[in-house]
């Protein structure tokens, strides 16, 4: 499908002018469960958006890209996160303190890890919805190699950050919101609470409930703790009398992003295709209104465009960009001036996208053409989560999967690990696979071998499961794998780091080739 140059960059322009509306109009109101009465910017604003944690990562994503290429890895990110993110609260910090540890995603993201199915995922979305515009199938690839920083591979927060970059994705080339919520469906499975509560918000709305019903719905089901903070010695939950009359004054500590994506797909129907009316529906459900906005605000902005959003909602915030937990110090001057500036680097990054991966929207003098598909099937679907839960490495010709059966952490009958090898060279290989010794572990098989056919016979994946047992697990450090096609002069090392129990210290993860 083509769509022309201008379009296209109003569009990408769009996304990033609705998430800072939404992020402005929601912030004065987050995390209060409660419902609200906004109908437009409060007074505080003076010409420029409030400072928007929303989108602070994804410019570091722009960043990264732009100095390590556009394939980046989970673990790739997980390096730039470590350097420049620098808030330590809920999933943000646990996935530093764990990276601290020697985990690389998605262990980072989920190792004693409470705050796996909150918002911090989702809300970073459209950065690989505009990279990869009309392909949902290459921009849940990307959001999951993200996700998994910071929650891991199969969890709430990772399907609500799947669910939200394919359907940001599939809205550069699809305007109709209900195709759009069913194509993100699609990139997740069906049982999972994102679906469900998804499927709620559908049933309500079609049974011709109000929105404050299917709110109230939501919530009744599905619900994280509401927000406290200490006043006068006493702890004090943000919670309305009425709210708390319904007996939603509690609720699962960490939970919070189910809930706030069934108020996202509230704002997506009830908004009844109104840019404003859309995002001021989830506001005034209440929860974590600066998210949940600035996402319906995307999400508008690429099916509008920026010129088609109406002049009330610009003059006040301005184009700039407002940042908050990213380290300047280590980045000055690569962050984006204003959101023109951003466009620009992120259609760069398009273009880029557009050489190296089979995308479905190209640029021509013509628009038009065969509507892509955008439904996950289930092949895609399939590659998607195949390795979600794994530790990744890539090398030049062939990946490495590492997969722990029985968790990171010593058991005391020891533990399984299964390495998958995904061949990408063009001749089948003989992998030789060697331990490297370590006093007090004993691995079942120090030295084996697979078997790797070309990827054309569509059984290019082959795996071997180790047994590890430990004399003395407390002072184990790490483990490190080499792996090598017979007969070729370039080896792969990996380490495979076991976490000591209790949050001791675990080991470094690198990951390197050499010649």
């Amino acid at each position: 499908m083509y769509i022309t140059e201008q379009e296209l960059r109003n569009k990408i322009l769009g996304c990033w002018f609705g998430k800072n509306v939404g992020g402005t109009l929601g912030a004065p109101y987050e995390w209060r469960r409660q419902i609200n009465n906004v109908t437009f910017y409060q007074d505080s604003v003076n010409g420029e958006p409030l400072p928007n944690d929303d989108l602070d990562i994804q410019l570091l994503w722009l960043i990264a890209m732009e100095q390590q290429g556009i394939g980046l890895s989970a673990e790739t990110l997980a390096h730039y996160w470590e350097i420049f993110v620098t808030p330590h609260w809920a999933e943000y910090g646990i996935a530093k303190a764990n990276m601290k540890l020697g985990l690389i995603p998605p262990l980072s993201g989920s190792y004693h890890n409470l705050y796996k199915d909150s918002c911090g995922s989702y809300i970073r979305s459209e950065i690989w919805a505009c990279v990869a515009p009309g392909t949902p199938a290459l921009s849940a690839e990307l959001m999951l190699r993200d996700s998994q920083i910071d929650h891991g591979g199969r969890t709430e927060g990772t399907y609500a950050a799947v669910f939200i970059a394919a359907l940001e994705s599939a809205a550069f080339v699809e305007s109709d919101i209900h195709k759009l919520i069913e194509t993100g469906l699609t990139y997740i499975p069906a049982e999972c609470d994102i679906a469900k509560v998804i499927r709620m918000v559908i049933g309500a709305y079609e049974a011709g409930k109000t929105y404050i019903e299917a709110r109230d719905m939501i919530l009744e089901a599905y619900r994280g703790e509401p927000f406290t903070y200490f006043e006068n010695g006493e702890m004090v939950k943000l919670v309305s009398d009425r709210d708390r009359a319904l007996g939603f004054d509690k609720g699962r500590k960490g939970y919070d992003v189910v809930d706030n994506v069934g108020l996202i797909a509230v704002g997506l129907l009830y908004g009844e295709g109104d840019f404003a009316n859309s995002m001021l529906c989830a506001i005034n459900c209440g929860e974590d209104t600066d998210c949940t906005a600035a996402t319906i605000g995307s999400i508008f902005g690429i099916i509008m465009g920026y010129d088609n959003i109406p002049e009330k909602w610009k003059a006040p915030i301005g184009t700039g960009i407002r940042t908050v937990c990213l380290n300047h110090g280590e980045i000055e001057g690569k962050v984006p001036a204003d959101i023109y500036d951003l466009t620009e680097r992120t259609f760069r990054l398009y273009r880029r996208f557009e050489l190296q991966y089979p995308v479905n929207l190209h640029l021509g003098a013509e628009t038009g053409g065969t509507s892509p598909a955008l439904a996950c099937n289930p092949y895609v679907f399939d590659a998607l989560y195949r390795f979600a839960d794994c530790a990744y490495h890539s090398f030049t010709f062939f990946d490495v999967a590492v997969r722990y059966d029985d968790g990171a952490e010593w058991k005391e009958g020891g533990n399984a690990v299964t390495l998958f090898f995904v061949n990408r060279y063009a001749t089948c290989e003989h992998v030789e696979i060697a331990w490297q010794k370590k006093e007090g572990i004993t691995v079942d098989q120090p030295v084996a071998a697979v078997f790797l056919p070309q990827d054309k016979y569509g059984d290019h994946i082959q795996s071997a499961v180790f047994h590890l047992t430990a004399e003395n697990p407390a002072a184990v450090e790490l483990l490190t794998v080499t792996v090598r096609m017979t007969g070729r002069v370039c080896s792969a090392a990996f380490t495979v780091p076991f976490v000591r129990g209790c949050g001791q210290k675990a080991v470094s993860v690198e990951a390197r080739e050499t010649c």
